[in-house]
């Protein structure tokens, strides 16, 4: 099992991020992940790490479809993984209409079908075969005459990509998303993962996208996990209470009374009376109530938090669900050392 980390909690200075990351590729993590949500773009500090680290994997976790067109990220992903030496993964999402339509001012339409099209254009750019072109519902390359001026060309990415074959990961959580994630995608980053209920939740989307699978792709990489903490005596209650805000904005805010999709996951994971009311307390103001309003079940079953012994069962409950790449979110000032103590704990297993 490899190990990853999203530097969501880490990356308000670049040049010490660059420092934690070297420190982490010491402590034996395997691939970070670079968010960009609507902070610093994730590119740029891709390309930074890339410069000042020799084996750990760097990954956008993630960029969204929306404020980049295919052939750009084509174009940034073939830099970003030639800069590195063939260490870069390219993280894929829609967001959601909040960043995309109110931070970048461009609609939130089709974004399954946006993602799926961005994926083919940008391994037909890697591929350099030909000249590129793409007949889709959303992209049109190139651009038909009577949108335009009528003189755009099909055209060859210049340079030769280090690899014609990089990886692209899927932020996926829907049914229909899922299944498309597992057909098409070298890796799946679903967020909240329990693996207690996956199977139930995910394992049908998951089955009928593997049905479907190009033999020429390798086996999805699954990458998930959670916030984690190990360690004798810890306060394991007050450890879960700090991840209460993050569930209660997801659950509660992350979109619409009618359409957020981590609401939709917490039902589809049973928690259905506590996904309204925390939905109804957070839409109505009342984000501490909603925070209370989190399950410690929900909490205690997307973290690894507690004792090396409890840690250790949990991350076997992830290798059961199939997850690959146990992505880690530390909490507690010494990050690398809870990267090399979850380390110990997986060569153990």
């Amino acid at each position: 099992m490899k190990l990853s980390m999203l530097l969501s909690r880490y990356t308000g200075d670049p040049v010490a991020t660059a420092s934690l990351v070297r420190d982490l590729e010491s402590a034996g993590l395997d691939l970070v992940w670079v968010p960009e949500a609507y902070g610093f773009d994730a590119m740029t500090l891709v390309g930074y790490l890339a410069a000042t680290t020799d084996r750990i994997r760097i990954g956008t976790g993630i960029v969204n479809v929306f404020s980049r067109t295919p052939a750009l990220l084509a174009m940034s992903a073939a830099a970003a993984d030639s800069l590195s030496r063939g260490r870069f993964a390219l993280g894929l999402g829609a967001s959601g209409p909040q960043v995309v339509e109110g931070f970048h001012g461009v609609p939130f339409d089709r974004p399954m079908r946006r993602i799926t099209e961005t994926i083919e254009i940008c391994r037909k750019t890697w591929r350099r075969q030909e000249p590129l072109t793409h007949d889709g519902r959303v992209y049109q390359l190139p651009l038909p005459a009577d949108r335009g001026t009528g003189l755009g060309k099909p055209l060859r990415l210049i340079n030769h990509p280090y690899r014609a074959d990089i990886p692209v990961y899927w932020a996926s959580l829907m049914e229909r998303s899922v299944t498309a994630t597992a057909e098409l995608a070298d890796g799946w980053l679903p967020l909240f993962f329990m693996p207690d209920k996956a199977a139930e939740v995910f394992g049908p989307a998951l089955a009928a996208g593997t049905a479907r699978r190009s033999p020429e792709l390798p086996p999805l990489d699954i990458v998930a996990g959670g916030p984690v903490a190990v360690g004798e005596n810890l306060p394991v209650d007050d450890l879960l209470d700090l991840e209460r805000p993050t569930a209660a904005r997801y659950i509660g805010g992350m979109g619409s009374r009618d359409k957020n999709f981590y609401n939709d996951l917490a039902r589809r994971y049973g928690f259905e009376a506590e996904a309204e009311l925390i939905q109804d307390l957070y839409l109505d103001g009342k984000k501490k109530e909603a925070e209370a309003a989190v399950p410690r079940e929900w909490l205690a079953r997307t973290t690894l938090i507690g004792p090396p012994g409890l840690v250790a069962e949990r991350i076997h409950a992830y290798r059961e669900a199939g997850v690959t790449t146990l992505n880690l979110d530390p909490v507690g000032p010494d990050p690398a050392g809870t990267v090399e103590a979850v380390r110990r704990l997986v060569d153990d297993l």
